[in-house]
């Protein structure tokens, strides 16, 4: 009787061994770090996106902000972590593509050292300012800012962060690359001072401006894209307004560490591919501004090709800037 208890006991075992690991990828919470504090842009598509995403997956996607180093220090950790599928990040523009060229000792190879998940949504750039500037429209704006640089303080979510990297070309483009700059660590804290009125101006995803700009707590001179946005129709482009040379859009994507299994990879991929296909997921970040990309946009081949391109194009002007 005890062998044949024993046996039993060692039967349920090895039953209940097969069936956790029949029920595959993912059997616990996946953490997501946002390298910037809450309440910025990255913050909140990746709340959006990894809403949708948890109920495919079966888990929930718990969301970690770990601000600092223009939103390096989140990345590294996240890229360092284990590669098991249970760390991923969203990431953007400048923790992939602009900060190679930005940070020389930077400890993660954001074109060969990582596993792209996929592209989650395209950002397009507004130039805003305080609501009480005197300049009323771009033109104006440039004019001042070039006339007398030094009274202009401009807000960025830290060095290589995107609003840094965005308002870095502006400020080439105008002649004035050392306008007094002030780094915040996100930038929700920046768009606060902006709101109140400490800080002149900034450069930054739709995303998290449009709001502001609709409730009139700030000012929105111009957006860098091509066309106007459906969001904020009544903001024109920067080529309407003016400044047809500054055209620049960033964007925001999910990556995990390099090595990461395969079958977690496709499930990940699958999930993001699905929220992003959500009629109520694809008009909550439509209504911020974000452009949703292609099928082909969003693949991990897809966006690798993105943070290469885009790397590449960035980093001449990105290494002459001053830091």
């Amino acid at each position: 009787m005890k062998k044949a208890a024993l046996g039993l006991a060692a039967a349920l075992t090895l039953a209940l061994a097969g069936g956790a690991g029949a029920q595959g990828y993912p059997t616990k919470p996946i953490t997501m770090i946002v390298p910037f504090a809450a309440g910025g842009p990255t913050d909140i598509i990746a709340r959006m996106v990894s809403e949708n995403m948890s109920k495919t997956l079966g888990q929930q996607i718990v969301i970690e902000n770990v601000a600092g180093a223009g939103g390096t220090t989140g990345i590294t950790r996240a890229l360092t972590a284990a590669p098991d599928g249970y760390t991923i990040a969203m990431g953007h523009l400048g923790t992939f593509s602009a900060a190679p060229a930005t940070y020389p000792n930077l400890k993660y190879d954001p074109i060969d050292g990582l596993q792209a998940i996929g592209l989650a949504g395209g950002t397009p750039i507004l130039i805003v300012a305080r609501k009480n500037l005197d300049a009323t429209d771009l033109k104006g704006f440039v004019a001042a800012v070039k006339a007398s640089p030094d009274k202009f303080n401009e807000a960025h979510a830290g060095v290589g962060s995107v609003s840094w990297t965005t308002c870095t070309l502006l400020k080439g483009q105008l002649g004035v690359p050392k306008l007094n700059s002030v780094a915040y660590r996100g930038t929700g804290p920046a768009l606060n001072d902006l709101v109140s009125g400490q800080i002149d101006f900034m450069c930054d995803q739709i995303v998290s401006v449009a709001e502001q700009v609709k409730a009139g707590t700030i000012k929105a001179y111009a957006i860098a894209s091509a066309e106007r946005s459906p969001a904020l129709p009544d903001v024109p482009t920067t080529k309407e307004a003016g400044l047809p040379e500054y055209q620049i859009e960033a964007w925001n994507g999910i990556v995990a560490p390099k090595g990461t299994p395969k079958e977690a990879v496709d499930k990940l991929v699958a999930a993001l591919d699905k929220a992003l296909n959500d009629e109520n997921t694809k008009k909550r970040l439509m209504d911020l501004g974000t452009v949703i990309p292609t099928a082909a946009e969003r693949t991990p081949e897809g966006f690798a090709a993105l943070i290469k391109r885009d790397a590449e194009k960035l980093s001449p002007a990105l290494k002459a800037a001053p830091k």
